[in-house]
């Protein structure tokens, strides 16, 4: 593994203020490694790296991480949330919540009443497809928050074209678009592994927002899923959100750490978004008392 230029974000919400970058080395943990409980060995960091991001760290393993006089510290703790595929379709239905099933039918009839009577959902497993699956999500991701605000939409280099039509040739790419009318409103772009579906790349069009097409598409994808009978699990990767919980079967408690040489530039980087971060929370507590935090949320969007 070597070091890259990554940002350390001040965000509200999905707005990012402004961004530090350090020269860090990633440490991803999947999810099979996450529930195993496994702690990471860190490679070495040349002189003029800064450290390491290490991601999806099972919380109950955050003391057995080997520091070495490095300064620690925890960028957020979520549940990796994940979805079980051994059963069937039925059984994981009868599993959710009846909120979560009476919402899903009710997000799918709207949806499918506005585009005619009949849901227009496209799949794409072959190389010839996932190239026509690009160059439709990629105009469909230009207009998400992901891309716009987190710049994490579709990536669009030739390396990740490249590799993308290989895993395709290769059976390890399953992709989905929903359209209305002639435009796709929303894609779901997944890479597949030993088993395990993940949640890659996801976005949907805003100006259609209030139709869910986002939640919408991931049921779809979740159906087509079951009925291959051929995968494990769906893996929602990093970070929490509402429907991740709602749609998922189990959860790991994961957090992801910084560790840091200690420099002055990175104890000041640290300070910074302790400082930050604590006054988020403090904001964030004030808006729940003063009834403001729906108006909170449309802000960060």
């Amino acid at each position: 593994m070597s070091a890259t230029s990554l940002p350390l974000r001040f965000q509200i919400g999905a707005r990012t203020l402004f961004a530090i970058r350090r020269r860090l080395v990633r440490v991803p943990l999947s999810l099979d490694d996450a529930e195993a409980g496994h702690a990471p060995v860190l490679p070495p960091i040349e002189r003029g790296d800064d450290g390491y991001a290490i991601t999806s760290l099972p919380t109950a393993r955050l003391d057995a991480i080997t520091r070495g006089g490095m300064l620690a510290f925890v960028r957020q703790r979520y549940t990796r949330h994940f979805i079980d595929l051994t059963g069937d379709h039925d059984g994981y239905l009868a599993a959710l919540s009846a909120n979560t099933r009476s919402g899903i039918r009710r997000k799918t009839r709207r949806l499918a009443e506005a585009s005619g009577g009949m849901l227009d959902v496209r799949r794409f497993r072959t190389p010839p497809e996932l190239e026509a699956f690009h160059a439709a999500a990629r105009m469909l991701s230009r207009k998400t928050y992901q891309e716009r605000l987190l710049d994490n939409g579709l990536p669009d280099g030739e390396r990740f074209v490249a590799q993308m039509l290989a895993m395709a040739a290769a059976g390890s790419v399953r992709a989905w678009l929903l359209y209305l009318g002639d435009a796709p409103i929303a894609y779901l772009y997944c890479s597949v592994a030993g088993g395990t579906v993940r949640y890659d790349h996801v976005g949907h069009d805003p100006a259609f927002a209030d139709l869910s097409p986002g939640s919408v598409l991931q049921m779809e994808a979740i159906r087509d899923l079951f009925a291959e009978g051929m995968h494990r699990r769906f893996d929602f990767t990093e970070g929490e959100g509402q429907h991740k919980r709602q749609f998922a079967t189990g959860g790991i408690a994961c957090t992801d750490l910084l560790l840091l040489r200690p420099t002055l530039a990175n104890r000041a980087t640290l300070a910074a978004l302790a400082a930050f971060e604590g006054g988020l929370a403090l904001g964030k507590h004030a808006a729940n008392r003063l009834g403001l935090e729906p108006m909170a949320r449309r802000l960060r969007r």
